[in-house]
């Protein structure tokens, strides 16, 4: 399997309402987008990169080839991303709503 095809399997599950979301996340799930960083598509190469990225927020992860059950690892690290981004917009906003008052 490819990385950017992990990666697009992977955001159209968030997508999806595959993973257990709260109501929060599932609004902001349309918005995840996922992107293999890596100079190559395989899954051996010696440097994987992996962003997930909503709006302007965006975690870059890596990952070395060695790694037990690497793609399962990389679907963790991907949803783990995309609650701490959601955690994220949340305080923006809530700062925002704090700081007109």
């Amino acid at each position: 399997m490819k990385i950017s095809e992990l990666c697009s399997m992977i955001e159209e599950s968030i997508h999806t309402g595959k993973y257990p979301l709260e109501n929060q996340q599932k609004n902001i799930a349309k918005s995840v987008k996922v992107f293999n960083r890596s100079d190559s598509e395989d899954l051996k190469c010696k440097d994987i990169k992996i962003e997930v990225r909503i709006q302007n927020l965006y975690t870059l992860n890596n990952y070395i080839p060695n790694i037990e059950h690497l793609p399962g690892i990389i679907e963790m690290d991907i949803l783990d991303s995309f609650k701490m981004l959601c955690r994220r917009l949340e305080r923006i906003s809530s700062d925002k709503i704090t700081n007109i008052d």
